[in-house]
């Protein structure tokens, strides 16, 4: 009986909160069915709402914006218009943050999350995963003699959540692992674990120095 009942949860469970993501998700995208007039949202029109249709409004917004924004006079208007949000007090310093943050997670060009390394924390003999995000900058360069990079270490089962180190990069060990299976590996907390190849180089965890 009870191998029957762990076996049923294994299989209801993810399936389970799969759709309660995906309903969190569709949910607030249908949000922007509230941007049309009255008259011309599904409740007016046929008497129901439609779940979904708010999802596909989304993306097509999405999608213009994308499309209107790569011509010369659309990046214009994106011009005037982050001019206009920078002047406003408390709004420019929260979409200045907000918007560095997303060009550097979203740009082609980004190294954000590029890279999933090994590195000695919370203390000597710890080992986790975490993603490169770049190197020092500003003023915090001057005071970090050496070859450093900026590492974001994620905690589980929630990545969204972690913290933020800058360490010498000799102490990190570069992982032959892509960003999607080292966080399928800290989100389950081990349980799925990547397949397991042989490496060419082998790096001796004992000789990486420790993170003081």
């Amino acid at each position: 009986m009870r191998k029957y009942f762990i076996t049923g949860l294994l299989i209801l469970v993810p399936l389970a909160i799969t759709l309660w993501v995906l309903n969190l998700i569709i949910g607030t995208m249908d949000q922007s069915l509230l941007l049309l007039p009255v008259a011309w949202r599904p409740e007016t029109l046929i008497g129901f709402s439609i779940p979904g249709l708010g999802s596909i409004l989304t993306l097509l917004i999405i999608f213009l914006t994308g499309v209107f924004t790569r011509n010369f006079i659309g990046r214009q208007v994106v011009s005037i218009w982050e001019a206009v949000l920078k002047r406003i007090p408390v709004v420019s310093s929260i979409y200045s943050s907000v918007k560095q943050v997303s060009d550097t997670l979203f740009s082609s060009s980004g190294n954000a999350f590029r890279k999933a390394v090994l590195v000695q924390y919370p203390r000597q003999g710890s080992w986790t995963i975490a993603f490169v995000t770049g190197v020092p900058g500003g003023d915090v360069r001057n005071h970090l003699k050496g070859d450093y990079v900026s590492i974001y270490v994620p905690t589980t089962p929630n990545p969204t959540s972690g913290f933020f180190l800058m360490v010498p990069r000799a102490e990190t060990i570069e992982l032959a692992m892509n960003v999607d299976e080292a966080l399928k590996y800290i989100v389950s907390m081990g349980v799925v674990a990547p397949e397991h190849f042989e490496s060419k180089v082998l790096i001796d965890p004992n000789k990486v120095d420790p993170i003081a």
